[in-house]
């Protein structure tokens, strides 16, 4: 649904979130040397989705928890929920203390997975619940051809558009290519003054995904099959040629598109000053809580020559070696990852799910229209390379750098950032 600091590219879904952490009132706490009974104890560090105590993540567990519990009365669960903002220091810190968690779900595995100390998702998942997940998903938890990330929730990007203003400017369809987004940047431009055509968001909040989507619909990416990163591949030099050439050159989005972020594209569209955008579930609420009459649709790529691609990000759950509690561990999972647990999560929060059996929930109940194109995508998504371990700080330059390839000497800053990317892979594979 990196990511997000500790990049999260889900992180983009969510609302500006606390930096308090919760502890879950029934069979959680913070971690010390008791188990608080029973036979077993496992220990979940868990991010927080909510942004304020009435809609604070602890609900959720609270609810897995006590259903878990009750029919396995030999194992208690014990949940550290943490802020985004605080999550990976507290992993990092109970690592080095000895307390070595049982379960972690937040916003990757690689440098977990470098380290030796996760158990493979065939050893916890059993086999219904592993053939359940969505493939694109699945595979992206692989490092090696050997899955360690098991997704916990995901999130898609579709084309968003403002019904209005395309009316105003006489346009009766989105776009569908590149060249069609241009013609009607430049309508809406001439025929709806005030504005922005196209909100495109280069800043560091999550440049990596707006840089990704349009790298993929022109036939390239920021990586190869292989793990190789490509940020300064021919066909990544033509996509930001374009985007300078035809939109920043032209005036049909904002000005500094490098010093733009998300959050500004999304307030703005939510505010009728954007006409068009990328944009994930979170948007819906605003666009609605604004009166924004929008549509959505397949995000355009280049030409009919280029096959569809669709971004996805996701969230992970990851399970750990150390206190040797496989076997509890597997139970656990295979309770959490129910159709009512994962629907009752993915609804909270408007997100999408990692199941095949919750998807088809969520696209024939009828409650879910809003989401039909998030749902259409999520079987061919594409991501971010979760599996390198060098994904982290790459994905840190990339939101500093990207920005630059659509100004002057564009070529320059993607060769810049591909020598400092391949530098990092370096470091982290020694």
């Amino acid at each position: 649904m990196n990511t997000l600091t500790r990049t999260n590219p889900l992180r983009a879904c969510r609302a500006l979130l606390p930096a308090l952490a919760l502890v879950l009132a029934t069979g959680c706490g913070t971690f010390g040397d008791g188990d608080g009974g029973g036979d077993v104890t496992l220990r979940l560090v868990a991010a927080d989705y909510g942004d304020s105590d009435a809609n604070s993540t602890s609900r959720f567990w609270d609810e897995v928890v006590r259903g878990f519990e009750a029919a396995n009365p030999g194992i208690k669960v014990q949940v550290d929920l943490q802020s985004w903002n605080d999550i990976d220091k507290r992993v990092a810190s109970l690592i080095a203390e000895g307390h070595v968690p049982d379960l972690v779900q937040t916003g990757g595995f690689a440098d977990q997975v470098a380290a030796g100390r996760l158990y493979p998702a065939t050893d916890v998942l059993s086999i219904d619940t592993q053939a359940g997940m969505i493939d694109a998903f699945a595979r992206a938890g692989q490092v090696l051809g050997s899955q360690y990330g098991i997704p916990f929730v995901a999130s898609t990007r579709v084309f968003f558009y403002n019904k209005a203003i395309f009316a105003k400017a006489g346009i009766t369809a989105p776009p569908t290519t590149w060249d069609e987004l241009r013609h009607d940047a430049e309508q809406i431009k001439a025929k709806v003054p005030g504005v922005i055509p196209y909100g495109l968001p280069l800043g560091p909040e999550e440049a990596q995904a707006e840089s990704m989507i349009w790298a993929m619909g022109g036939g390239g990416g920021l990586a190869d099959n292989a793990g190789n990163y490509t940020f300064d591949s021919p066909q990544n030099r033509a996509t930001f040629a374009w985007l300078r050439s035809n939109l920043v050159d032209k005036h049909l989005t904002y000005a500094d598109p490098a010093a733009t972020d998300r959050k500004t594209a999304f307030n703005d569209f939510a505010g009728g000053k954007v006409a068009m955008l990328n944009g994930h579930p979170g948007l819906i609420a605003k666009a609605v809580g604004a009166k924004i009459d929008y549509g959505t649709a397949a995000i355009p790529r280049k030409d009919a020559s280029v096959k569809p691609a669709t971004f996805g990000v996701a969230d992970w759950m990851m399970a750990f070696k150390a206190n040797g509690h496989r076997a509890e561990i597997k139970k656990f999972l295979g309770h959490l990852y129910r159709k009512d647990n994962q629907l009752s999560f993915d609804e909270q929060y408007n997100l999408l799910p990692v199941t095949q059996e919750t998807r088809a929930d969520m696209t024939g109940s009828g409650r879910h229209r809003d989401l039909t194109e998030f749902l259409n995508a999520l079987p061919t998504a594409n991501f971010y390379p979760y599996g390198d371990p060098s994904w982290d700080k790459v994905s840190g330059l990339v939101k500093q750098q990207i920005g630059a390839a659509v100004k002057r000497d564009g070529d320059d800053a993607l060769a810049a950032l591909q020598a400092a990317a391949a530098a990092e892979a370096g470091r982290a594979r020694r």
